[in-house]
């Protein structure tokens, strides 16, 4: 049996499809898998260390800014996603597999226009609450749209076969428990986590650096571990220098570059301030850890936020924009949450009644029975 995934440009679409194309190898060891990703993408990195093979195509997104440059961009992106489907025809036609999923980025709406071009079956997965636009144009054609969010449905064609099965995860995100994770980390005050983004948000560590100064003004209340990102670390140590804090002299703030160990971090965490990306959500309500999300506003149909909304809706998470936030809400949000036990324990139950713990197992049952109907046919 042959399965071919198509992902691409950040980890919330790839991580979902790695998770997919792992439960598939639990499943079916003598199954093939391919993966499709666009040329020089995080994918090309990101599946090959996986263990999976992945072939490129040359494609691009639609522009949305309005005028000559915006309609110039999307001649040439139109061209290139026109390639780009002759391109994916071709390796499904050698791959010949069961079944296409696909899970967002640059990469899935050639390969599956081309996939339900084939008569072949073929599902895409919509993580976020607001549907990108791939899975608008691509949902009246692929086989089924599998949803996270089941107020997605309110925003696809009412023709489109939708079904909630939530978000897939990380299989480790859940192999600590809190004591030994705070124990191997060090910690026994309440511990705030911060982070956001493997690249980090320069106007948001900057308000990170003014609440790290809050906090040494304020020693001894929590403990603070706060990822850069990869061009956060170059500057921020001299920043908050700069400032008057010696963190040397703070030994309950960590900073890091990344958080490499994210399901040890969070099964430590009382409280994370994050972004309001799909994939981080969906973690944070596995472990059941309370959130102050501050969505990025950079992002398409401001899709974070209403992410973000509907964890804010349950209970489960405090949502600021970015636009509001300043360190000292970031700082009275915090030490309210990491003060308030009774709190903390109510918002995690609620993350936790909300989480989806066999997503990935629910995408391979629906696959499955795609690839029966068809076979039946």
């Amino acid at each position: 049996m042959k399965f071919l995934f198509a992902c691409g440009g950040t980890g919330g679409h790839i991580n979902p499809a790695l998770a997919v194309a792992r439960t598939v190898k639990e499943k079916r060891p003598n199954a093939e898998i391919l993966f499709v990703g666009v040329e020089g993408g995080m994918e090309t990195r990101l599946v090959p260390a996986a263990g999976f093979e992945i072939k490129t195509i040359k494609s691009d997104a639609i522009s949305r800014r309005g005028g000559l440059h915006g309609l110039m961009a999307n001649i040439s992106a139109i061209k290139k996603i026109i390639g780009a489907e002759n391109t994916a025809k071709r390796i499904i036609k050698e791959f010949s597999p069961d079944i296409v999923m696909g899970t967002g980025g640059y990469a899935c709406y050639p390969v599956l226009s081309a996939a339900a071009r084939l008569g072949i079956p073929s599902v895409i997965h919509e993580a976020n609450a607001y549907p990108g636009l791939a899975t608008r144009a691509l949902s009246k054609r692929v086989s089924k749209v599998l949803l996270n969010f089941g107020v997605s449905r309110e925003r696809l064609p009412k023709r489109a076969l939708c079904e909630v099965v939530g978000n897939p995860i990380r299989g480790d995100i859940l192999m600590y428990d809190r004591e030994t994770a705070r124990r191997e980390l060090g910690v026994e005050k309440p511990l705030l986590v911060s982070f956001w983004g493997s690249l980090g948000a320069r106007e948001m560590n900057k308000k990170i650096a003014e609440l790290i100064k809050l906090e040494t003004e304020n020693p001894g209340e929590f403990h603070h571990i706060h990822a850069t990102g990869k061009y956060g670390y170059e500057w921020m140590p001299g920043y908050i220098a700069d400032m008057g804090v010696e963190l040397r002299e703070n030994s309950f703030i960590t900073l890091r570059e990344y958080i490499d160990d994210m399901p040890r971090v969070l099964a430590a965490a009382d409280v994370v301030m994050c972004r309001g990306g799909a994939g981080t959500l969906s973690e944070i309500s596995a472990r059941g850890t309370p959130a102050i999300i501050v969505p990025s506003p950079n992002v398409t149909d401001n899709h974070q936020f209403k992410n973000a909304s509907e964890l804010k809706k349950i209970g489960g998470a405090v949502v600021i924009e970015e636009k509001d936030t300043t360190a000292q809400l970031l700082y009275d949000e915090a030490k309210r949450l990491l003060c308030d036990e009774a709190a903390r324990k109510q918002m995690s139950e609620r993350l936790i009644e909300s989480a989806v713990l066999d997503a990935s197992e629910r995408i391979y049952d629906e696959m499955m029975h795609l690839i029966r109907e068809k076979a039946q046919s």
